[in-house]
């Protein structure tokens, strides 16, 4: 199994996590951010990631602590998880349709850090979360598990469907890198020879 358990605390959050990338999708999670449980629930069941996650923040401030160190933990694991990525696709692209939103992702976990970011979010808030965070969790998280993540928006006018199209196919997109090269298996993928 290529799993792997992070645990960090600080004096702004306590996180413990456990990551699966051969799973089925299962999910438990509990941020204390009822949004941000829903988007990382869709996103390990899109990408058939089996996810346990707790988060104790200072919520009472507001989410950013929350979000952006559950992306540095999350980042952590893929990366612990994937070792030193032997035998994976290592490119991954989905493009999700969620309603009129249209949203295209393509990942390669390349080993250097890069987060192209080209998504309108029309509203500052979908219930209490501050929409803007959603890039900062990316952003932790290519920090953490140094890739090359692409999310573009190609059409979309509801918050909610836009963000969930981005963490769908960013689950689908990393489903599809971190999935095993039947014809490669002993390679690392890169002419490098190293990731």
């Amino acid at each position: 199994m290529r799993s792997a358990t992070i645990k960090r605390d600080t004096l702004e959050t306590q996180i413990a996590l456990e990551l699966h990338l051969d799973g089925t999708g299962k999910a438990s999670v509990a941020t204390g951010c009822g949004f941000l449980d829903h988007m990382l629930t869709l996103f390990a069941r899109h990408g058939d990631f089996d996810l346990a996650l707790t988060c104790h923040g200072d919520t009472q401030v507001d989410y950013h602590h929350t979000v952006e160190d559950i992306g540095i933990c999350l980042g952590l694991a893929f990366t612990k998880a994937l070792g030193e990525k032997r035998g994976i696709n290592r490119y991954g692209q989905f493009l999700l349709p969620m309603d009129e939103t249209l949203v295209l992702t393509a990942v390669d976990l390349s080993g250097r850090d890069y987060l192209g970011w080209s998504v309108d979010l029309p509203c500052a808030k979908v219930g209490d979360f501050d929409t803007e965070l959603a890039k900062e969790f990316f952003l932790a998280f290519v920090r953490s598990c140094p890739c090359s993540l692409h999310l573009r928006q190609l059409s979309g006018e509801n918050t909610h469907h836009i963000l969930e199209a981005v963490f769908k196919g960013a689950g689908r997109a990393l489903k599809m890198a971190v999935a095993m090269d039947e014809k490669h298996l002993d390679d690392i993928p890169s002419t490098k020879g190293t990731l």
